[in-house]
């Protein structure tokens, strides 16, 4: 199938000499939830601008369903639908006139039925008669979300979508971008909540420095870069790893009351069973095992060190 969006030798240097994008490829499948993630500067929000037609790319091209988005805009923007990280409307609009206004700026016409249908779906209904300046701050998010739904897009970009959102609303918000993508949207999703993309994501790209890092499924990311470690409690102390032990990758904690397996290390899980097995013909006895798994953040930190 091919790309819903492809993207081809982005860059883009400002007018102050400063380059935001350097050569960017990347294709974002249909019908995915893609999560791009990237310290603060690193480019997400300039590369997200380009596709959506906001900023101008220096060189290089990008096609949303087939379309260019310098050629052939019209047709490109009408497919996409933006959450941008604050809110820029009239303070006193209603909601439900924002959101009316918004579809009319693609040339949509009226259609009190979908408007209504976004509206209940983001639980905004009973505030569609509100002005914008008495809504909380979560409220206003969820009108961010209704203005870019309310031209019907198949695809979405959500730009810090749950920034400053409580844990409840958070959640809340994931459920309707689980439906949309249920129903066809194509989400790309910029966060700084590694847990987001952690429970989002089918696939992960990193961006550091105006550069993509890494774009990998979100599973075999984790199986690729994740940590699984297995931590032995003994019952009594080491000095250090005996050398019947020597063959697997073990660290003695600093008290020598630990041993520390790296078992993913080794490529296969069974080497737990050799090394339990290997632990009693030492005779050294344990009393706990505990095993820990390196989680998206972690993994996502060590990409952005190791790309400085």
């Amino acid at each position: 199938m091919s790309p819903v969006i492809s993207i081809k030798g982005l860059s883009k240097t400002y007018a102050s000499g400063f380059q935001a994008l350097k050569t960017i490829d990347l294709d974002i499948r249909r019908g995915e939830i893609f999560a791009l993630l990237g310290p603060n500067g690193a480019g997400k929000t300039t590369l997200i601008s380009i596709v959506c037609g906001i900023v101008r790319a220096s060189t290089g091209t990008v096609t949303v369903d087939g379309h260019d988005i310098v050629s052939d805009y019209r047709a490109a923007r009408a497919l996409i639908g933006l959450v941008p990280q604050e809110l820029t409307t009239d303070a006193f609009e209603s909601v439900w006139d924002t959101v009316s206004f918004s579809r009319g700026l693609f040339g949509k016409p009226k259609n009190p039925a979908h408007v209504e249908k976004v509206l209940r779906d983001l639980s905004l209904w009973e505030k569609r008669d509100s002005r914008i300046m008495t809504l909380s701050g979560g409220m206003k998010r969820r009108v961010l979300i209704a203005k870019a739904l309310s031209h019907e897009p198949r695809i979405l970009f959500l730009d810090e979508p749950t920034a400053g959102v409580d844990v409840e609303l958070r959640k809340d918000m994931w459920e309707v971008v689980r439906a949309l993508r249920a129903s066809g949207v194509t989400i790309i999703l910029t966060t700084h909540y590694i847990e987001e993309a952690e429970q989002m994501a089918d696939r992960i790209g990193v961006i550091n420095r105006g550069e993509i890092v890494l774009v990998e499924d979100k599973a075999t990311l984790m199986q690729k870069l994740g940590r699984k470690q297995l931590t032995i409690q003994l019952n009594g102390r080491l000095d250090a790893v005996p050398p019947p032990l020597a063959g697997y990758a073990l660290a003695l904690a600093d008290d020598g009351a630990a041993l520390v397996y790296d078992y993913d290390s080794q490529g296969e899980r069974t080497g737990i069973t050799g090394l339990l097995q290997d632990l009693a013909r030492a005779g050294i006895e344990f009393h706990d095992l505990h095993t820990t798994q390196s989680s998206l953040e972690d993994i996502f930190v060590d990409l952005v060190r190791q790309a400085r």
